[in-house]
């Protein structure tokens, strides 16, 4: 039996959160999405909905503990094999699992890692997974409940407004898969963080200064241990090279396509794929994610779907990686549009 009530889409506790940092955005996404919050619950039944907003800490732990295995068999590996047959698989392996600690963050960050209310050890657990990507846990924090609270907005959204390419050019996008994203990020974050308060500012340069120590220490201790080659292998590859190819690629799947008009398809509908699953610890399902973004990234297969009969009732196609990089660096598509429309 369809659920009476309308299912929790809107994350509500972690975006009063997001309103401290920066008061002049509210909210836009909730308030273009009521029509779109019945629809959904007259059509999905409330137990299954629970059911799937059931958080395990354990399982979450589990996944924490398998990411960080990955990462030092891959670092061995990287250290000890200088054959390209290794150490190439194993530099993009590498590569995919410093990414996957941002999504292990953004687990943290909607607060679906540890059941119940643990701000110290969510605390923790955001800097341990912030530090391999050299990010600042509570600048993403606060720009990514920025973004949940006003996506659609071209100006509130500050991923879009500050991050999404203002050009629509082939090689500025290019830019976006190489080392050149660091700079391109990291300049997008500091405006955004300009605008928020004094004391959150000092937190944030506190937790880069300490990421980039431990990245320097890190990157020094390979170099005077295991040599300049070992060091390139293992750090520089992985973190400069790869790292960016895996962010820009999943970025493109979030919401590039979409369609404006329509505030259900204001993400964009993926396909669904063990592969990816793996390799992106489930964070294809972004649309899904942003209808209920208190599920925790284990079950967003099992949203998915539940989903299905929604899709097919709207008639919302899904979409591959290959065919939005065709879209979007072949066809020279502008992100944040229609891409079905006007098609060459």
């Amino acid at each position: 039996m369809a659920s009476t009530a309308a299912p929790p889409i809107q994350d509500d506790r972690p975006a009063r959160v997001s309103a401290g940092a920066s008061n002049r955005k509210r909210n836009f996404y909730a308030r273009h999405t009521r029509e779109l919050k019945r629809e959904l619950a007259e059509l999905l039944p409330s137990q299954e909905l629970r059911r799937l907003h059931y958080i395990s800490t354990w399982r979450h732990l589990l996944i924490a503990v398998r990411q960080f295995a990955l990462m030092g068999i891959a670092a061995w590996g990287l250290i000890a094999y200088s054959d390209p047959l290794i150490w190439i698989p194993l530099a993009v392996l590498q590569g995919f699992v410093i990414f996957n600690f941002t999504v292990m963050l953004h687990e943290v960050v909607h607060e679906n890692a540890i059941r119940g209310r643990h701000p110290i050890l969510n605390r923790l657990l955001g800097l341990a997974y912030a530090i391999p990507s050299g990010i600042s846990a509570s600048q993403f924090t606060h720009w990514h409940l920025d973004h949940h609270s006003n996506l659609g907005s071209e100006e509130d959204d500050p991923k879009r407004h500050h991050l999404s390419p203002k050009r629509n050019r082939r090689w500025v996008k290019l830019l976006y898969f190489t080392p050149a994203l660091f700079v391109i990020y990291f300049r997008a974050a500091k405006k955004e963080t300009s605008t928020y308060p004094d004391q959150l500012q000092r937190t944030i340069r506190r937790e880069r200064l300490l990421s980039v120590a431990i990245h320097l220490s890190l990157l020094a201790a390979l170099i005077g241990v295991f040599g300049g080659a070992a060091a390139a292998r293992s750090y520089l590859v992985p973190y400069f090279l790869v790292f960016p190819i895996a962010f820009a690629l999943n970025r493109l799947a979030q919401h590039y396509y979409i369609v404006p008009e329509d505030p259900a398809q204001w993400s964009t509908l993926m396909k669904t794929s063990r592969f990816w699953d793996f390799a992106y610890l489930w964070s294809t399902y972004h649309l899904e994610h942003h209808y209920f973004p208190r599920v925790p990234f284990y079950n967003m297969r099992k949203l998915r779907r539940l989903l299905e009969p929604f899709f097919r009732k709207r008639g919302m196609q899904e979409h591959g990686y290959a065919e939005l990089l065709v879209h979007y660096i072949v066809r020279n598509k502008a992100p944040h549009t229609d891409w079905s429309l006007h098609m060459d």
